[in-house]
């Protein structure tokens, strides 16, 4: 899956918060990523966030 820095994601879960979308921060082995709704950052292994990812919303850049 090509998921890159500044990819927003809509997860099948929630965070505690009740955010579904959150902001990619960071991409590797592991992803770094960032709740919209409350702002808390976590690590989350490639494989466990693949699974848990309903959308993709990607912002071309046109320039």
């Amino acid at each position: 899956m090509d998921i890159r820095v500044g990819d927003r994601l809509d997860m099948k879960k929630q965070h505690p918060c009740g955010g579904k979308r959150f902001l990619v921060l960071r991409s590797g082995m592991d992803f770094k990523l960032k709740c919209e709704t409350c702002g808390h950052e976590v690590m989350v292994p490639r494989a466990k966030a693949e699974k848990n990812i309903k959308n993709v919303i990607r912002e071309e850049n046109n320039a």
